[in-house]
């Protein structure tokens, strides 16, 4: 089989999976639209992709018979999480087209990799510097405080990071790190969180999705707001550096670009995460494609979608906090007051068991003004007891 082809896979085909979590399950769904079969490699017996796809390989990632049976089967495959072993890529990549490729994923993996990659194309990137020794936070310039310590290696939703003033914390916060190899990055003045979703094809044509703004909560994203409101200069800036990272990757996929634009204005990345992203759920009523759409696209070699944005969206993010009433007790949300609402889509990720800090689910609310859909986000928040959006 010749997985270098550039020629389309058509709908019919198996596509496989990499993780079963919610992004897999959206993804899955798009691609059972388009015609596609779906097989997913997850060892949860439970997860949500599976759920919704024609065959479930129950199988931990680094399962080498698990691994052939999916790169046998499967005429391309893609992952739903970063931190799939790379070494399980390389082995798929043997027997079929894998998108996004090992080696841009492993640079993703690393936050020093990232920042450097970043760097040598000229993308903005907070000042920084390796932590890894006693010797490095001696050496530490006195500039990047206060700064956040970052693990380099398997942090997400605001895991592994402390922030730090001087080098005392530093070095107490590297010790509660494990001593494990860090990134130290100087706190900047921050005025908006935004994110910019590419997706590009094997033929080297790329797209980006109108820019969201984010607003998190214990460092899970919260709230997301498309388009941002941010100017237009600004919007065209960041879609500009996303669909520059995805070229210069030479990348296959879905991408989304984190970035922080500061109270000066100044945009700086802030990082990368190769596939689908929480801040691009409201692609799929916001724009004529979705951000899974794209994914499906950009794997099977087929053009990629339209990205323009058809109505204004705001999304929730519903966590497992949700569950349990301020005594501790769980109980069912009421999902029919969501649905009261016409201009509020519900998206739940058949998640087994709420916990508090677990992504359960997501509304979008939708709006032919900007108005109209944090209107509608503000109803809804009020019916269903969760936290309304700071920034209104």
């Amino acid at each position: 089989r010749n997985t270098m082809t550039h020629e389309p896979i058509l709908p019919g085909a198996w596509l496989g999976l990499l993780g079963g979590g919610q992004l897999g399950r959206m993804f899955a769904q798009a691609a059972a639209t388009l015609g596609y079969r779906v097989c997913v490699l997850e060892k949860d017996p439970h997860a949500p992709a599976a759920a919704v796809s024609e065959m479930h390989l129950c199988a931990a990632y680094t399962d080498r018979s698990a691994l052939e049976k999916l790169g046998e089967k499967c005429l391309s495959v893609t992952t739903e999480f970063e931190n799939v072993p790379a070494d399980s890529l390389e082995i798929l990549a043997e027997m079929t087209k894998v998108s996004p490729a090992a080696k841009a994923v492993s640079i993703t993996q690393d936050r020093l990799d990232e920042k450097s990659f970043l760097s040598s194309i000229g993308a903005p990137v907070a000042p920084h510097c390796l932590i890894a020794s006693a010797q490095d936070i001696e050496n530490v310039d006195e500039n990047l405080f206060p700064g956040i310590l970052k693990t380099a290696r398997l942090g997400y939703d605001g895991k592994g990071q402390i922030r730090v003033k001087n080098k005392a914390e530093l070095t107490e916060a590297f010790n509660t790190l494990g001593r494990v190899k860090c990134v130290l990055e100087k706190m900047l003045p921050l005025w908006r969180e935004v994110s910019v979703i590419s997706a590009r094809n094997a033929m080297g044509e790329a797209t980006t999705f109108p820019v969201s703004e984010n607003e998190h909560r214990d460092g899970i994203l919260a709230v997301s707001i498309m388009p941002a409101r941010i100017s237009q200069e600004q919007a065209d800036k960041a879609r500009s550096i996303a669909k520059h990272i995805v070229n210069s990757l030479d990348y296959v996929g879905v991408l989304c670009v984190e970035f922080f634009i500061l109270e000066n204005g100044e945009i700086i990345v802030n990082e990368l995460a190769p596939r689908p992203h929480n801040s691009g759920h409201a692609t799929i009523e916001g724009c004529i494609s979705s951000q899974y759409d794209q994914q499906v696209r950009a794997m099977t070699n087929m053009p990629l979608g339209d990205t323009t944005q058809i109505q204004y969206t705001v999304m929730l993010n519903i966590l497992g906090n949700l569950w349990f009433k301020p005594d501790g007790n769980k109980f069912e949300p009421d999902w029919d007051k969501v649905l009261a609402f016409p201009h509020a889509k519900l998206h739940l990720y058949g998640k087994l068991d709420a916990r508090k800090g677990r992504k359960m689910g997501h509304i979008t609310c939708v709006g032919s003004t900007p108005e109209e859909a944090m209107k509608c986000a503000l109803q809804v928040c009020d019916a269903i007891g969760l936290p309304k959006p700071e920034h209104i």
